[in-house]
């Protein structure tokens, strides 16, 4: 890293990230005219680089045997070239301007898909050169303001295709049905049942396209409050549900194995209270094995670090999308009637090439938004897997406002 780094981002350091919500995204861009949209574009034009440069002074200040680390020190110069051209983005005026600024965000966003499995090498690279409490800590931070990047990127891209669209209608109550369910990435009517049924086919297809048409394949049981719904951004649920399903599968594909007769169904319970929903994840898996659980939400520590190291080499791009795990001939959700993520087609990945990150990623993309994803092993027996959601869209995104180093 070059010595004038660490003067470039002082103003921009010194700004306060302004977080939002999904209630605030829905209500913003439920009206949608030009005024809202540059409104819109101007607010994602001062807030990315405001990001990006606390980020970078994150990674500023760690050791220097860290940040020289190759992997480290690419998404550094990656964060760096991407500061440099958003704070340069004049004020966006026109709809003309703002096409400009989309095509901008869209390379951007396609640029960036090579950061996680870089972040993720990096750090278990420098596992034994700083305690492995700090580099979780540093992931975390950088994998939250990732996503909240991406949020607010995509949202503002998904608002302008809406504003162009040939059926969008400043008017609500104009609107269709289908395109009243969507404000720009904001799914309105997100329903749990259905999200654990979709995500279930695609973790059942998956394991049948690595292991074979004869494995025997859990069904999955879904009980509780059945017509639960809420706002969401459904990449990010159906990235932590998917996540559970899968793990849930191949532990009692695992343990079933060797025995006749069909292996017991995973049991999804949903539960819908006032303020939040709850969906339980149930197996009878054989629970975790002891000597994982201390390190079930570390990015950085635990066993198997070698097999992860070259797996993730493997990797060229990752999303952190469900999408992104492919099975052959998969119908495309947008023919179903649910709205397709702009990033589900630009990466993908082999579904039984383990990676040793979709827990602590599925627990960063549910504390997001201010929930919760909790594990409880039962050795011998199987886990249940506690996911909390706020169902009514009001609590802001959990995003490190500072720089952590100037927080302190």
């Amino acid at each position: 890293m070059q010595e004038t780094d660490a003067e470039y981002d002082g103003s921009w350091v010194e700004r306060d990230v302004r977080p939002i919500s999904l209630r605030q995204l829905t209500f913003f861009g439920r009206t949608l005219t030009e005024n809202r949209l540059i409104s819109s574009a101007n607010y994602v034009r001062t807030e990315l680089p405001t990001r990006i440069a606390h980020r970078l002074r994150d990674m500023q200040k760690l050791p220097y045997v860290v940040v020289t680390n190759p992997h480290l020190s690419y998404v550094y110069e990656l964060y760096y070239k991407a500061f440099e051209r958003f704070r340069t983005v004049p004020e966006i005026k026109t709809i003309e301007d703002n096409d400009r600024y989309c095509d901008v965000l869209r390379h951007a966003l396609k640029e960036h898909l090579t950061v996680i499995p870089n972040l993720a090498m990096g750090v278990l690279e420098c596992q034994d050169l700083v305690k492995p409490e700090v580099m979780d800590r540093f992931m975390n931070t950088l994998l939250r303001a990732r996503i909240s990047r991406r949020v607010i990127a995509e949202q503002h891209l998904a608002l302008t295709d809406t504003f162009n669209s040939p059926w969008h209608f400043p008017d609500p109550g104009d609107r269709t049905e289908l395109s009243a369910d969507f404000v720009g990435e904001v799914f309105l009517k997100c329903n749990a049942k259905d999200v654990v049924e979709r995500c279930g086919k695609l973790a059942r297809d998956l394991l049948r396209q690595t292991l074979g048409p004869d494995a025997k394949i859990p069904e999955i049981s879904i009980q509780g409050h059945l017509g639960a719904m809420f706002p969401y951004i459904l990449s990010h649920l159906e990235y932590i549900v998917g996540e559970l399903l899968r793990n849930s599968m191949q532990a009692v594909i695992e343990k079933y194995k060797d025995c006749p007769g069909a292996p017991p169904p995973i049991e999804v319970l949903i539960c819908e209270a006032p303020q939040h929903v709850i969906i339980r994840v149930s197996d009878q898996g054989g629970g975790i094995p002891r000597e994982l659980l201390p390190y079930l939400w570390s990015f950085c520590k635990g066993p198997r670090t070698e097999t992860r190291l070259q797996n993730l080499g493997q990797i060229h791009a990752m999303a952190a999308t469900m999408q992104e795990l492919k099975v052959s001939h998969q119908p495309s959700k947008v023919s179903r009637g649910v709205k397709e993520n702009s990033l589900d087609s630009l990466s993908s990945r082999p579904p039984n090439l383990r990676l040793g990150m979709g827990l602590p990623m599925s627990r960063v993309y549910a504390e997001y938004w201010a929930g919760t994803l909790e594990l409880h092993s039962l050795e011998g027996y199987g886990v249940d897997a506690f996911l909390q959601i706020s169902r009514l869209g009001n609590q802001n995104e959990q995003v490190s406002k500072r720089a952590a180093i100037d927080a302190v």
